[in-house]
This record gives structure tokens, sequence and C-alpha cells, in this order.
């Protein structure tokens, strides 16, 4: 073969080696920082993981904290619902009361029962009792009577 073939041959090899060398490092600092990527997001990862267990181990904890708020919301409000109607039986029982004492004190001054508020008590108490209260007390209990039940009227709640 010509020697000048073979040069040209050889020198051909060369570049090519050269290149090839050259590739080779370029891919190795690939390499290099894909390893650095990857060390980097596996410890995104497992901060990731640790962040999700604290999660759910919160998240157990806000659903018995909730459960305790249900039962202690239960057990309040039944004894809420309890002291209502406790209540409303003794509102009930007062205006009673309060009916009771103005018929009595409507009977006292001997002013006419109203056909809503006179009963069989109403009757008995006016055929019972005198025409005018003597007593100064017997009129100062009437007179208040008579001004609580005006005022029930007045606010809406008389019955």
């Amino acid at each position: 073969m010509n020697p000048i073939v073979g040069l040209a041959v050889e020198g051909v090899v060369a570049v090519l080696l050269v290149a090839t060398i050259g590739y080779c490092t370029v891919l190795n600092r690939r390499l290099k920082r894909l390893k650095a990527d990857e060390h980097s997001l596996k410890a995104t990862i497992a901060e990731l993981i640790t962040a999700t267990e604290i999660a759910e181990r919160a998240i157990g904890g806000l659903k018995l904290t909730v459960r305790d708020c249900n039962e202690n919301l239960g057990s309040q409000m039944a004894a809420a619902v309890e002291m209502t109607e406790r209540l409303q039986t003794q509102i009930d029982l007062g205006n009673d009361v309060v009916r009771r004492v103005a018929r009595i004190a409507q009977v006292g001054r001997g002013a006419p029962t109203p056909a809503g508020v006179a009963g069989s008590a109403g009757a008995e108490l006016a055929t019972a009792a005198p025409e005018r209260p003597k007593s100064v007390a017997a009129r100062t209990l009437a007179e208040a009577a008579q001004a609580f039940v005006a005022r029930k009227k007045a606010a809406g709640l008389a019955a």
C-alpha cells in the first residue's frame, strides 16, 4: 500500500479516536449530573414520605378529636333539650300561677271576670270573696298582679 494512504487511514482513525474520547467525556459529565440528580431526587422522595407519615398521624389525631367532639356535643345537646323541656314546663306553671293571681285580683276587686279567664275556680272565688279588698296589702298585691299581667299583654306574652 501506498504510505500516504496508510498515513491517511491512521489519521482518520486517530481523529475518530479523539472524537470518541471527547464524546465519552461529555457522556461522563452527563452521567455524573444524573447521579447527582438521582441523589437529590431520593432525598426529596424521603422527605415526601416523612411528610406523608406525619400528615397521616395528624389526620388520625383529628379523627379522634372529631369523634370526641361529636360525643360531647351529642351529650350536651341531649342535656340542652332536657333543660329546655324543664324550662318550658316551669314557664307553663308560672303562667298558670299568673293567671290564677290575676283571677284572684279581679275577683277581689269585684270586677267582672273575662269569659276566657273565668272558670269554675274564678266563679267560686267570685261568690266567696267580698267586693273590694279591705286591707292595703291585698290591694297592693292585686295591683301588682294586674300590672304584671298588663306588662305581659303589652309584650305579647300573655296566654
